[in-house]
Protein backbone atom coordinates (compact mmCIF):
# COMPACT_ATOMS: atom_id res chain seq x y z
CA UNK A 1 0.00 0.00 0.00
CA UNK A 2 1.17 3.54 -1.09
CA UNK A 3 -1.80 6.06 -0.02
CA UNK A 4 -4.65 4.82 2.31
CA UNK A 5 -7.57 6.99 3.83
CA UNK A 6 -8.69 6.33 7.29
CA UNK A 7 -12.77 6.80 8.27
CA UNK A 8 -13.68 6.86 11.68
CA UNK A 9 -16.65 7.03 13.61
CA UNK A 10 -16.56 9.16 16.55
CA UNK A 11 -19.85 7.82 18.11
CA UNK A 12 -19.16 4.11 17.62
CA UNK A 13 -18.25 1.97 20.80
CA UNK A 14 -16.79 3.67 23.67
CA UNK A 15 -16.06 7.28 22.78
CA UNK A 16 -14.01 9.05 24.44
CA UNK A 17 -10.16 11.06 24.16
CA UNK A 18 -8.74 7.24 23.75
CA UNK A 19 -10.85 7.21 20.05
CA UNK A 20 -8.34 10.06 18.86
CA UNK A 21 -5.44 8.76 20.79
CA UNK A 22 -6.12 5.51 19.07
CA UNK A 23 -6.49 6.90 14.87
CA UNK A 24 -3.23 8.61 15.88
CA UNK A 25 -1.51 5.11 16.60
CA UNK A 26 -2.89 3.83 13.37
CA UNK A 27 -1.33 6.78 11.51
CA UNK A 28 2.19 6.64 13.40
CA UNK A 29 2.14 2.79 12.17
CA UNK A 30 1.10 3.27 8.68
CA UNK A 31 3.43 6.41 8.38
CA UNK A 32 5.93 4.06 10.17
CA UNK A 33 5.81 1.94 7.15
CA UNK A 34 5.91 4.52 4.58
CA UNK A 35 2.45 4.83 3.72
CA UNK A 36 0.73 7.94 3.01
CA UNK A 37 -2.29 7.77 5.35
CA UNK A 38 -5.12 10.30 6.04
CA UNK A 39 -7.51 10.25 8.78
CA UNK A 40 -11.24 11.01 8.19
CA UNK A 41 -14.17 12.40 10.55
CA UNK A 42 -17.53 10.65 9.99
CA UNK A 43 -19.61 12.28 12.01
CA UNK A 44 -22.69 13.09 9.81
CA UNK A 45 -25.44 10.86 8.19
CA UNK A 46 -23.66 9.84 4.89
CA UNK A 47 -20.13 11.12 5.50
CA UNK A 48 -18.15 8.03 5.17
CA UNK A 49 -19.91 6.88 2.27
CA UNK A 50 -18.84 10.20 0.71
CA UNK A 51 -15.33 10.25 1.96
CA UNK A 52 -14.81 6.58 0.72
CA UNK A 53 -16.14 7.76 -2.70
CA UNK A 54 -13.50 11.02 -2.24
CA UNK A 55 -10.68 8.08 -1.74
CA UNK A 56 -11.67 6.35 -4.81
CA UNK A 57 -11.49 8.89 -7.03
CA UNK A 58 -7.93 10.01 -5.71
CA UNK A 59 -6.99 6.75 -6.57
CA UNK A 60 -6.46 5.72 -3.33
CA UNK A 61 -5.08 2.14 -2.70
CA UNK A 62 -7.32 1.07 0.53
CA UNK A 63 -9.52 2.84 2.74
CA UNK A 64 -9.52 1.86 6.47
CA UNK A 65 -12.77 1.48 8.17
CA UNK A 66 -11.92 2.95 11.54
CA UNK A 67 -15.07 1.77 13.90
CA UNK A 68 -17.50 -1.39 14.04
CA UNK A 69 -19.58 -3.25 11.54
CA UNK A 70 -21.45 0.01 11.02
CA UNK A 71 -18.91 1.94 9.74
CA UNK A 72 -17.50 -1.08 7.62
CA UNK A 73 -21.08 -1.56 6.57
CA UNK A 74 -21.05 2.88 5.01
CA UNK A 75 -17.67 2.21 3.77
CA UNK A 76 -18.46 -1.10 2.13
CA UNK A 77 -21.29 0.87 -0.03
CA UNK A 78 -18.11 3.10 -2.04
CA UNK A 79 -15.88 0.26 -2.72
CA UNK A 80 -17.71 -2.37 -4.26
CA UNK A 81 -17.09 -2.85 -7.80
CA UNK A 82 -13.81 -1.07 -7.66
CA UNK A 83 -9.62 -1.97 -7.25
CA UNK A 84 -9.71 0.29 -3.84
CA UNK A 85 -9.02 -2.88 -1.03
CA UNK A 86 -11.39 -2.09 2.22
CA UNK A 87 -9.41 -3.14 5.64
CA UNK A 88 -10.71 -2.90 9.13
CA UNK A 89 -9.19 -1.65 12.35
CA UNK A 90 -11.81 -2.48 15.58
CA UNK A 91 -12.93 0.26 17.21
CA UNK A 92 -16.77 -0.42 17.65
CA UNK A 93 -19.14 -2.26 19.96
CA UNK A 94 -19.45 -5.25 17.75
CA UNK A 95 -16.33 -6.00 15.53
CA UNK A 96 -17.46 -9.30 13.96
CA UNK A 97 -15.38 -8.62 10.55
CA UNK A 98 -12.12 -7.88 12.47
CA UNK A 99 -12.89 -10.82 14.76
CA UNK A 100 -13.13 -12.77 11.84
CA UNK A 101 -10.08 -11.66 10.34
CA UNK A 102 -7.80 -12.41 13.84
CA UNK A 103 -8.18 -8.30 13.90
CA UNK A 104 -8.10 -8.20 17.62
CA UNK A 105 -6.24 -5.97 20.34
CA UNK A 106 -4.84 -2.72 19.50
CA UNK A 107 -5.21 -0.78 16.71
CA UNK A 108 -1.81 -0.13 16.24
CA UNK A 109 -1.90 -4.11 16.37
CA UNK A 110 -3.89 -5.16 13.94
CA UNK A 111 -2.30 -1.55 11.83
CA UNK A 112 0.87 -3.60 11.52
CA UNK A 113 -1.11 -6.45 10.23
CA UNK A 114 -3.06 -4.40 7.67
CA UNK A 115 0.60 -3.07 6.37
CA UNK A 116 1.23 -6.43 5.18
CA UNK A 117 -2.07 -7.90 4.01
CA UNK A 118 -3.10 -9.07 0.77
CA UNK A 119 -5.67 -7.55 -1.19
CA UNK A 120 -7.98 -10.54 -1.73
CA UNK A 121 -11.33 -10.47 -3.90
CA UNK A 122 -14.38 -11.44 -2.95
CA UNK A 123 -18.26 -11.73 -2.91
CA UNK A 124 -20.67 -9.43 -1.06
CA UNK A 125 -24.02 -9.73 -0.37
CA UNK A 126 -26.92 -7.86 -1.00
CA UNK A 127 -30.03 -6.89 0.11
CA UNK A 128 -32.89 -5.17 -1.75
CA UNK A 129 -35.68 -3.83 0.97
CA UNK A 130 -38.28 -1.20 1.09
CA UNK A 131 -37.65 1.75 3.27
CA UNK A 132 -40.95 3.78 2.69
CA UNK A 133 -40.10 6.01 -0.06
CA UNK A 134 -39.18 3.47 -2.68
CA UNK A 135 -36.97 -0.03 -3.32
CA UNK A 136 -33.25 0.20 -2.32
CA UNK A 137 -30.59 -1.81 -1.97
CA UNK A 138 -27.51 -2.34 0.13
CA UNK A 139 -24.57 -4.32 0.36
CA UNK A 140 -23.50 -6.42 3.12
CA UNK A 141 -20.19 -8.60 4.72
CA UNK A 142 -21.15 -9.60 7.93
CA UNK A 143 -24.41 -10.56 7.97
CA UNK A 144 -28.04 -9.32 6.88
CA UNK A 145 -31.49 -10.56 8.86
CA UNK A 146 -35.27 -9.90 8.83
CA UNK A 147 -37.07 -10.73 12.11
CA UNK A 148 -35.83 -10.18 15.68
CA UNK A 149 -32.48 -9.56 14.89
CA UNK A 150 -33.23 -6.17 12.88
CA UNK A 151 -35.85 -5.38 15.97
CA UNK A 152 -32.93 -5.69 18.37
CA UNK A 153 -30.68 -3.30 16.00
CA UNK A 154 -34.11 -0.54 15.58
CA UNK A 155 -33.46 -0.39 19.68
CA UNK A 156 -29.69 0.33 19.67
CA UNK A 157 -30.00 4.07 20.54
CA UNK A 158 -26.87 5.36 19.89
CA UNK A 159 -26.44 7.20 23.77
CA UNK A 160 -27.42 4.28 25.66
CA UNK A 161 -24.88 2.31 23.05
CA UNK A 162 -21.82 4.28 23.53
CA UNK A 163 -22.66 4.38 27.36
CA UNK A 164 -23.55 0.52 27.86
CA UNK A 165 -21.57 -1.07 24.68
CA UNK A 166 -22.40 -4.51 24.90
CA UNK A 167 -24.36 -4.89 27.63
CA UNK A 168 -27.37 -2.98 25.78
CA UNK A 169 -27.50 -5.98 23.11
CA UNK A 170 -27.82 -8.16 25.92
CA UNK A 171 -30.92 -5.80 27.93
CA UNK A 172 -32.76 -5.57 23.96
CA UNK A 173 -32.53 -9.09 23.43
CA UNK A 174 -34.21 -10.55 26.59
CA UNK A 175 -36.49 -8.13 26.27
CA UNK A 176 -37.40 -8.90 22.68
CA UNK A 177 -37.47 -12.61 23.40
CA UNK A 178 -40.12 -11.90 26.62
CA UNK A 179 -42.27 -9.77 24.57
CA UNK A 180 -42.03 -10.07 20.76
CA UNK A 181 -44.68 -12.17 19.52
CA UNK A 182 -42.67 -13.29 16.31
CA UNK A 183 -44.79 -12.92 13.93
CA UNK A 184 -43.95 -15.48 10.51
CA UNK A 185 -43.29 -14.28 7.26
CA UNK A 186 -42.52 -16.05 3.84
CA UNK A 187 -39.47 -16.87 2.65
CA UNK A 188 -39.39 -18.25 -0.85
CA UNK A 189 -35.28 -20.38 -2.04
CA UNK A 190 -34.33 -20.33 -5.41
CA UNK A 191 -30.88 -22.43 -5.32
CA UNK A 192 -30.43 -21.13 -9.16
CA UNK A 193 -31.15 -17.32 -8.32
CA UNK A 194 -34.44 -17.70 -10.76
CA UNK A 195 -37.30 -19.98 -9.37
CA UNK A 196 -38.19 -20.88 -5.77
CA UNK A 197 -37.31 -24.43 -4.93
CA UNK A 198 -39.10 -24.47 -1.63
CA UNK A 199 -41.31 -21.78 0.16
CA UNK A 200 -41.83 -21.66 3.52
CA UNK A 201 -43.11 -19.84 6.87
CA UNK A 202 -40.25 -18.56 9.25
CA UNK A 203 -39.91 -15.61 12.46
CA UNK A 204 -36.58 -14.75 11.63
CA UNK A 205 -33.89 -15.15 8.92
CA UNK A 206 -30.46 -13.97 8.92
CA UNK A 207 -28.19 -14.43 6.72
CA UNK A 208 -24.44 -15.27 7.52
CA UNK A 209 -21.20 -14.14 5.28
CA UNK A 210 -18.66 -14.69 8.16
CA UNK A 211 -17.19 -17.71 9.80
CA UNK A 212 -17.11 -16.04 13.62
CA UNK A 213 -18.86 -13.51 14.95
CA UNK A 214 -16.24 -13.73 17.87
CA UNK A 215 -17.15 -14.10 21.42
CA UNK A 216 -19.26 -16.15 22.55
CA UNK A 217 -20.83 -16.93 19.04
CA UNK A 218 -18.43 -18.56 17.47
CA UNK A 219 -18.91 -20.79 14.00
CA UNK A 220 -22.77 -19.63 14.87
CA UNK A 221 -23.40 -20.80 11.17
CA UNK A 222 -21.22 -23.87 9.58
CA UNK A 223 -20.07 -23.39 6.32
CA UNK A 224 -20.43 -19.84 6.27
CA UNK A 225 -17.28 -17.85 4.69
CA UNK A 226 -16.63 -14.65 3.42
CA UNK A 227 -14.92 -16.16 0.19
CA UNK A 228 -18.51 -18.16 -0.61
CA UNK A 229 -20.81 -17.71 -3.25
CA UNK A 230 -24.15 -18.83 -1.61
CA UNK A 231 -26.00 -17.36 0.44
CA UNK A 232 -25.76 -18.85 4.40
CA UNK A 233 -29.09 -18.91 5.97
CA UNK A 234 -30.43 -19.76 9.25
CA UNK A 235 -34.29 -20.18 9.16
CA UNK A 236 -36.61 -19.65 12.19
CA UNK A 237 -39.45 -22.22 11.13
CA UNK A 238 -40.77 -21.34 15.01
CA UNK A 239 -42.53 -18.76 17.03
CA UNK A 240 -41.40 -20.54 20.67
CA UNK A 241 -39.69 -18.93 22.80
CA UNK A 242 -38.36 -21.70 24.27
CA UNK A 243 -36.75 -23.00 20.88
CA UNK A 244 -35.38 -19.74 20.35
CA UNK A 245 -33.21 -19.89 24.30
CA UNK A 246 -32.32 -23.52 23.23
CA UNK A 247 -31.15 -22.87 20.45
CA UNK A 248 -28.59 -19.54 21.57
CA UNK A 249 -27.91 -21.33 24.54
CA UNK A 250 -26.45 -23.87 22.56
CA UNK A 251 -25.19 -21.59 19.94
CA UNK A 252 -23.07 -19.43 22.99
CA UNK A 253 -21.91 -23.37 23.77
CA UNK A 254 -21.10 -24.36 20.41
CA UNK A 255 -23.50 -27.91 20.78
CA UNK A 256 -26.55 -25.90 18.76
CA UNK A 257 -27.68 -28.27 16.01
CA UNK A 258 -30.19 -27.43 12.77
CA UNK A 259 -33.03 -29.17 12.80
CA UNK A 260 -36.85 -28.76 10.89
CA UNK A 261 -37.57 -26.22 13.03
CA UNK A 262 -34.33 -24.08 13.18
CA UNK A 263 -32.80 -25.18 9.58
CA UNK A 264 -29.44 -23.73 8.18
CA UNK A 265 -29.69 -23.53 4.56
CA UNK A 266 -27.76 -22.48 1.58
CA UNK A 267 -29.15 -21.32 -1.16
CA UNK A 268 -28.22 -18.25 -4.38
CA UNK A 269 -31.43 -16.31 -3.23
CA UNK A 270 -34.00 -15.77 -1.08
CA UNK A 271 -37.42 -13.41 -1.13
CA UNK A 272 -39.17 -12.73 1.86
CA UNK A 273 -43.12 -10.91 1.91
CA UNK A 274 -44.46 -10.20 4.96
CA UNK A 275 -48.19 -11.80 5.79
CA UNK A 276 -51.07 -10.71 7.49
CA UNK A 277 -50.16 -7.11 7.24
CA UNK A 278 -47.46 -7.24 9.10
CA UNK A 279 -44.70 -4.43 8.99
CA UNK A 280 -41.06 -6.33 9.79
CA UNK A 281 -37.89 -4.56 10.15
CA UNK A 282 -34.92 -5.06 7.95
CA UNK A 283 -30.75 -4.99 8.68
CA UNK A 284 -27.48 -5.48 7.58
CA UNK A 285 -24.49 -5.42 8.88
CA UNK A 286 -26.15 -4.42 11.98
CA UNK A 287 -27.84 -1.37 10.48
CA UNK A 288 -31.95 -1.00 10.22
CA UNK A 289 -32.39 -0.12 6.89
CA UNK A 290 -35.98 -0.88 6.02
CA UNK A 291 -38.95 -3.35 5.65
CA UNK A 292 -40.30 -6.36 4.00
CA UNK A 293 -40.46 -6.99 1.11
CA UNK A 294 -37.05 -8.10 0.53
CA UNK A 295 -34.64 -9.97 -1.33
CA UNK A 296 -30.95 -11.05 -0.48
CA UNK A 297 -28.24 -12.40 -2.83
CA UNK A 298 -24.69 -12.35 -3.73
CA UNK A 299 -22.68 -10.82 -5.77
CA UNK A 300 -19.75 -12.20 -6.69
CA UNK A 301 -15.61 -10.35 -7.08
CA UNK A 302 -17.10 -7.73 -5.56
CA UNK A 303 -14.43 -6.22 -3.60
CA UNK A 304 -10.93 -6.05 -2.33
CA UNK A 305 -10.65 -7.26 1.42
CA UNK A 306 -7.29 -6.77 3.15
CA UNK A 307 -6.90 -9.65 4.72
CA UNK A 308 -3.76 -10.41 7.20
CA UNK A 309 -1.56 -12.74 5.87
CA UNK A 310 -2.05 -16.40 7.46
CA UNK A 311 -6.06 -15.51 8.34
CA UNK A 312 -8.69 -17.46 6.37
CA UNK A 313 -11.81 -14.84 5.27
Amino acid sequence: MRSVALIYNPASGQYSARRKAAIDEVLGVLRGAGVEADAFVSDTVGSAEEYARQAVREGRDAILACGGDGTVHAVLQSVVGTETALGVIPLGTANALAANLGLVGSPGKAARKLVDAVPTRIPVGRIHFENGSGPESRYFLVAAGVGADALLMSRMEPGLKRKLGYALYLIEAFRIWATHPFPLFEAAFASNGHGPDSVTQVSQLLAVRVRSFGGVLNQFAPGATLRSDALHLIAFGTRSRLDYFRFLLAAVAGRHRFAKKIELVETATVDCRAINGDTLYVEADGEVLGHLPARMETVPDAVNLLVPQGAEP
